[in-house]
């Protein structure tokens, strides 16, 4: 019931990444999407997320001087689906874009957040992530993927009141 109640509340739906090392020290990339993302602050500029205490990938991305966040934009369901698949695949077929200091961003997103890992807070089955925004660029004028009672939907037009 819990989490139904919860899936009553609509969020946005974001890809985080960067370039990590493997076991053979080689470059790798990694990422996951996440819906549980809002914003929290302009000073310091800070967005939060939530991963679960289970994910093997957070580990993987907590440890990197920079992480990219990718706004979904309305129409890459898809992508936000494979992201969220098995970490192996989660690539294929996307060609990301990758700063020089490791985030890496899916392309055509509303937005990009350039990030670095702030403070982590123990909370229950998850970790709440907060991120200090390094640099960022939007697009406004890109509709946003909305996650919404467990599906993904896409916002709809304000409408003349009169």
């Amino acid at each position: 019931m819990l989490k139904r109640a919860f899936s009553c509340f609509p969020s946005g739906v974001v890809a985080v990444c960067c370039r990590v090392t493997d076991a053979d020290g080689s470059p790798e990339l990694a990422g996951m999407a996440a819906s549980a993302f809002t914003t929290v602050s302009l000073d310091p500029p800070l967005v939060s997320l939530c991963v679960q205490n289970t994910s093997t990938t957070w580990p993987r991305l907590r440890s990197a001087p920079s992480i990219g966040v990718s706004v979904f934009a309305s129409d890459q369901s898809a992508l936000c689906r494979q992201l969220a698949g098995p970490a192996e695949d989660r690539f294929a077929g996307i060609t990301p874009l990758a700063t020089d200091d490791g985030a890496v961003f899916i392309p055509d997103t509303a937005a990009t957040l350039s990030c670095s890992l702030f403070h982590e807070i123990p909370a229950g089955d998850h970790t709440v992530v907060l991120l200090r925004i390094e640099a960022l660029h939007c697009d406004p004028g890109v509709e946003p993927l909305v996650f919404h009672a467990s599906t993904f939907r896409a916002l709809e037009a304000r409408r003349d009141a009169s």
